[in-house]
């Protein structure tokens, strides 16, 4: 699965930030149907977690609600330069990725 993070450039210590971040998932609820009348099978990313220099700051629990290609932004406090990692994974266990460096000024 791809995703996209999006984190400015430079963040002072101690501030929160914008972290953006949209996941390329069909998110299929399980209620359409295909052009043979055949139910299209669920398949939606249900957990979606953020780590900032190792520690998690940012979880979600997502249900069939959620519109296709999710899209969030969440605030964090920057502390000081490092990793930030944003993980997702579907319910057939399909699994995503995205990471970027926050430079704390």
């Amino acid at each position: 699965m791809l995703g996209r993070l999006s984190v400015p450039p430079t963040v002072k210590r101690g501030e929160p930030f914008a972290v953006r971040v949209i996941v390329q998932h069909a998110m299929e609820t399980g209620f359409r149907r295909d052009y043979d009348g055949k139910v299209i099978p669920m398949n939606i990313v249900d957990r979606l977690a953020c780590t900032y220099g190792g520690r998690e700051v940012f979880r979600a629990e997502l249900g069939s609600g959620i519109a296709a290609n999710p899209y969030f932004v969440f605030y964090v406090v920057a502390h000081e330069s490092g990793p930030l990692v944003v993980e997702w994974k579907d319910d057939r266990g399909q699994e995503g990725k995205v990471a970027a460096d926050v430079k704390v000024a």
